[in-house]
């Protein structure tokens, strides 16, 4: 299998069920305002799991691991998850807490995630962009939580969910 070796790259993963089938994709880009990613990779697998309530790392971690073979990370890489690194404020692992673990706590893990999650408070912060009133859910490890947030709120786009999240969640709405 051919890998590829990106240099300090933020990558962002995105995963969107139908059926049987889990859709998952990866955009990578340079900066943090950049406007376009300069990476796309995509994968479709077999659904790894049924979801199990509290257990979503299981049916996504997968998709996810799956598509980081085709890369080489380095330390200096970031990855942004759709979703929850910690799901309370004793630090249960998440999607992004299972996914840094499987990194072997070497690369940055950084949740965006579009609702709340009511037994996290101090371990995620808020992001308003744009004129919107309803915030971002920044959570992270391996990163400070105040710097993930403000890599956040620096992206490109004049809405609520920066450009290049928002093209990433769109492309895995089509199956191929």
């Amino acid at each position: 299998m051919y890998i590829q070796i990106y240099r300090n790259l933020i990558f962002a993963f995105d995963t969107h069920y139908h059926e049987n089938k889990a859709h998952t994709v990866c955009m990578g880009f340079e900066n943090w305002t950049d406007k376009e990613a300069t990476l796309e990779l995509t994968e479709n697998l077999e659904v790894p799991d049924e979801y199990i309530p509290g257990e979503f790392y299981r049916r996504e971690l997968p998709c996810i691991m799956s598509l980081l073979s085709k890369v080489s990370l380095q330390s200096e890489d970031v990855i942004i998850i759709d979703g929850f690194v910690v799901l309370d404020d004793t630090a249960k692992l998440g999607l992004g807490g299972h996914l840094y673990e499987e990194l072997n706590r070497l690369v940055p893990i950084i949740g965006v995630a579009k609702s709340n999650f009511a037994t996290l408070n101090t371990l995620k912060r808020e992001v308003y962009r744009g004129d919107s009133k309803r915030p971002l859910y920044i959570t992270s490890l391996g990163i400070d939580l105040d710097q993930a947030t403000a890599y956040v709120q620096s992206m490109y786009g004049a809405y609520r969910i920066p450009d290049i999240l928002k093209k990433l969640d769109q492309k895995t709405k089509f199956l191929i």
